[in-house]
């Protein structure tokens, strides 16, 4: 995947260029339908797909107090777009400057920019410019006036919902994988660095991998079977139990929710790799033992429950 890091970088690329523009928190159903429009443009008219998104979040900038927990980081976004076939991505820094742009001076810098700009696909209720006065009949005026299509995409609905990045965090939130997973198209996953920890797991004779998640929305604290993807092919998926939270029966309190992972039937040193994990099924709630020995008895308890829920 190609990442650009400026509207100028553009020129760069065999124009016609279709573009597909937004946040793409979560790259749910919806915004795949947005990405699939530039890249069938794309197909049929030659030129190259570009998808285009903002970093940090707009909202992270205008309205801190106000920006949504994400379901993402860029890097996990990045990661999620290759899996779907996007070969370039416009990275573009949203900053206060970004914000006093005005609807024609955003699109007049990308038709500047593309050689040429062909085709833009967008939510249909996206919006954008200053105070967000540019809609979606903005920019097929400007479409109209600078020589570039325009599509805006309907919004996608699944059960009678509009699927939406705010509905899948309530669904993570209410630990709802199964409602995620079909907004989203695909698992809910995690993505996170394996990191030093205090080796706690290994002292009680069940070794984790310390996960430094990246993603903000985050399911309940509890006790989780969970899978992880790797690239060998003659082990695809890696099986695994995680405790999400605080750990209270071996830390007096903490107050930062810690993830940690121990994999089924695995021994190897994982530090410093990235792991992107899918949770599975909820085992249990998290909760204070009154001593090591029962927190061991449990654990055991928990891995044949995991088990249970794996092919073998």
């Amino acid at each position: 995947m190609n990442v650009h890091h400026s509207i100028n970088e553009l020129r760069q690329l065999p124009g016609p260029v279709a573009l597909a523009i937004g946040v793409f928190d979560g790259v749910h159903l919806g915004h795949q339908e947005v990405i699939r429009a530039a890249m069938s443009f794309s197909e049929k008219q030659g030129g190259t797909a570009v998808l285009m998104t903002f970093d940090p979040h707009p909202l992270r900038v205008l309205r801190p107090e106000a920006a949504p927990r994400l379901l993402c980081s860029t890097r996990h976004k990045l990661r999620i777009l290759e899996n779907l076939g996007v070969t370039n991505v416009l990275l573009a820094p949203f900053t206060h400057e970004t914000a006093e742009t005005s609807a024609q001076e955003f699109i007049g810098s990308l038709v500047s920019a593309c050689q040429p700009l062909g085709f833009v696909s967008v939510g249909y209720t996206w919006s954008f410019g200053k105070n967000r006065q540019g809609n979606i009949h903005q920019l097929m005026e400007l479409g109209e006036a600078h020589g570039f299509g325009v599509y805006g995409v309907p919004a996608v609905q699944l059960d009678g919902e509009v699927v939406s990045s705010t509905l899948i965090r309530e669904a993570v939130r209410a630990g709802d994988f199964a409602k995620a997973k079909r907004l989203l198209g695909r698992d809910y996953t995690v993505l996170g660095e394996v990191v030093h920890g205090k080796h706690l797991g290994k002292e009680l004779g069940f070794p984790t991998a310390n996960i430094a998640v990246e993603n903000e929305e985050l399911p309940p604290n509890g006790v989780y079977a969970v899978s992880i993807p790797t690239s060998d092919f003659r082990l695809p998926v890696l099986n695994g139990v995680a405790n999400l939270g605080l750990r209270p029966t071996v830390e007096t309190g903490a107050s930062d929710r810690a993830l940690e992972v121990h994999l089924l039937d695995f021994d190897g040193d994982l530090y410093g790799s990235e792991m992107e994990i899918t949770f599975v099924q909820r085992l249990r709630e998290e909760k204070k033992f009154a001593d090591i020995e029962e927190l061991k008895k449990q654990i055991v308890q928990d891995i044949a429950a995991a088990r249970k829920l794996f092919p073998r």
